[in-house]
């Protein structure tokens, strides 16, 4: 079996919030593996769907939980390009996912800066392709003002 890197994820990730950037969404990519192989991927899609819960990390959760069959991501790793906010953390301990993987920082909507945590046993690793994540939310924000 073939092994995969979280930069290989995490581009993939990269590659979603590019589909969001071009449908002028704010550009979060999210990508879930389960077993080394993706189980859901998404944008996010708040303007699409006029819908302030429709984050990159809320999509996935709900169609890898269809794909899987059940609520617990227990064995999943969620790969997203920007750190989750509050509402997707409640919604990734409630899930039980084992790993979370981030790209870039949010510091003024991440949930880490609010103290806040995932389920005990979920790891968390941070700053993959931290450049280049970061990078399309600030050409994305230029672009508005």
């Amino acid at each position: 079996m073939e092994f995969f890197t979280d930069e290989y994820f995490m581009k993939i990730a990269l590659q979603e919030a590019q589909i969001a950037f071009e449908q002028e969404e704010i550009p979060v990519g999210c990508v879930i593996v389960a077993n080394n192989r993706i189980i859901a991927k998404s944008h996010n899609l708040t303007e699409t769907l006029n819908d302030v819960t429709a984050h990159a990390e809320m999509q996935a959760i709900t169609s890898a939980a269809s794909f899987l069959g059940g609520k617990y991501l227990i064995n999943c790793t969620l790969y997203v390009t920007l750190e989750p906010c509050v509402m997707c953390c409640g919604a990734l301990n409630w899930a039980q996912i084992s790993k979370v993987v981030i790209g870039a920082k949010d510091e003024q909507r991440g949930f880490m800066s609010k103290n806040i945590t995932l389920h005990p046993k979920t790891e968390i690793v941070e700053g993959i392709l931290e450049n280049e994540c970061s990078q399309i939310v600030r050409e994305f924000f230029k672009n508005k003002r």
